[in-house]
């Protein structure tokens, strides 16, 4: 088995940019954390990039440099190509054969920094993966392949086989993968993916990176081809501070099976899963939060890394002339991905049918919209009515529901709204709405295997 090296897990400016105070970057530092330009070195022989961080990070990591025998450079941009480590080599007596491969504008510089009798040979590639032979290139024992990304610059993305036949993809940096890319690592099932996360919670950024909302998405498609199996390690690099601390990127990256890492971390190329346990989505997970907390994007983020996702929008339809209500809804359906599937009805039969029907996971938002439409359709909003037949109708459609959730036979993830924390409602129909949400809510809860809460954009796991 191989060994991978984290020289450097941070974007260009590193995370914390030296000069930021941002609440990012400043937890960083107050947790000792300090990300490097990204790097990597795979059993002391092969250097995937070579920014000017590079060497020293080898250093400050416990090994050196002195084995190295193949560099992989990426683009270049001057965090990602350094070449004057070249000389430095050349300074300490090393004679062995170096060889630099990579686009031309990368490799090119290279040539400024070797003398005439330096063992150093340059070998240029093009961006869309030609320009070496498909199978790829093999040298030091280590087999080649450039692939093409998706970047401002000239970029390949590499796949790596080692001598005992273990794969690694290092694609950093890449905004969505071309269907180049995704036809040259199909079927590759790869052990370990080092896969870009540049901007995190900033998703108008408009460069040729990925965020929290692009990484999953291109998770699912390196998924869908066989690049990435249920063995594959998925580390993301290359992060800034745009992501949310450390701690929370961990968890949100758990929940799609990926990793993340401190530099100077080792990781093995071909033990399947390893490190940090994932947090695989169980079966029912409810999401709670008040108004405007975040909890349906955080409800969405849970299945971001999945492309067939029924949507199940209880809100049904409103009339055209509520406004406000449709720029809700605009905004509701914006944020999906593509690939999913809408089904608008706040009706039982179809909760029940789309919660006990095997198939891919289902996003249940809301129910809270789902109670007002139960208590809507047994007539419960008169309060002479509440105690006789309305308030059967009422439990009879709750039983339903909950039997389907207790039932469920496909992933399936429930949003609802959290109104018992404010003040007493002043009509009886709002204690009503109130208490009946509450009590719908608990009854959920105890019956789903995960529980989170959500408070001005953050979560708080209550169970799971």
């Amino acid at each position: 088995m191989s060994e991978l090296l984290l020289l450097g897990t941070g974007s260009a400016d590193g995370w914390p940019n030296p000069f930021c105070r941002c609440a990012s970057c400043l937890g960083a530092r107050a947790r000792g954390e300090v990300r490097g330009q990204s790097a990597a070195l795979l059993d002391g022989v092969l250097l995937l990039d070579c920014g000017p961080e590079a060497p020293r990070a080898a250093l400050r990591a416990g090994t050196d440099l002195a084995g190295v025998q193949v560099l992989l450079l990426t683009h270049s941009h001057p965090d990602h190509t350094s070449p004057a480590p070249v000389l430095w080599r050349s300074w300490a007596g090393r004679r062995e054969p170096l060889v630099v491969m990579g686009p031309a504008d990368a490799v090119a510089p290279f040539a400024d920094w070797t003398g005439p009798d330096d063992p150093v040979r340059l070998v240029a590639v093009e961006p869309d993966g030609s320009g070496a032979p498909d199978e790829g290139t093999e040298v030091a024992g280590y087999r080649c392949r450039a692939v093409p990304g998706a970047h401002e610059t000239p970029v390949v993305l590499w796949d790596v086989t080692c001598p005992d036949g273990s794969r690694l993809l290092y694609a950093t940096d890449t905004g969505p993968l071309p269907e180049a890319a995704l036809e040259r690592v199909a079927g590759r099932a790869y052990d370990v993916v080092l896969l870009e996360e540049t901007f995190g919670d900033l998703h108008d950024h408009g460069t040729g990176h990925l965020d929290l909302t692009t990484f999953p998405r291109e998770l699912d498609r390196l998924r869908s081809v066989g690049a990435v199996t249920a063995s594959t390690r998925v580390v993301a690099t290359h992060l800034s501070h745009h992501n949310p601390p450390t701690p929370e990127l961990a968890a949100r990256l758990a929940a799609w099976g990926a990793e993340v890492h401190r530099d100077g971390v080792a990781l093995t190329v071909g033990a399947g899963p390893g490190g940090p346990a994932v947090d695989p989505l169980p079966r029912r997970t409810l999401v709670l939060g008040g108004a405007r907390s975040g909890k349906s994007t955080h409800a969405e983020r849970l299945l971001a890394d999945r492309g067939d996702v029924v949507y199940l929008a209880t809100a049904g339809t409103r009339g055209p002339a509520d406004e406000e209500w449709q720029r809700r809804v605009a905004l509701h359906r914006g944020r999906r991905p593509a690939g999913w599937s809408t089904v608008e009805s706040s009706g039982t039969d179809e909760t029940v049918r789309l919660l006990t029907t095997p198939g891919p996971p289902l996003l249940l938002d809301c129910l809270s919209l789902w109670c007002t439409a139960a208590l809507d359709r047994a007539g419960a909003w008169e309060q002479e009515r509440w105690a006789g037949e309305a308030e059967h109708a009422y439990r009879a459609e709750v039983d339903r529901l909950l039997a389907a959730w207790r039932d469920a036979r496909r992933p399936v993830v429930a949003v609802s709204n959290e109104v018992g924390s404010g003040v007493v409602p002043a009509t009886w129909s709002g204690r009503l709405f109130r208490d009946e949400l509450g009590r719908l809510n608990a009854a959920v809860a105890a019956a789903s295997e995960r529980v989170d809460w959500v408070v001005a954009g953050t979560v708080q796991r209550l169970r799971g």
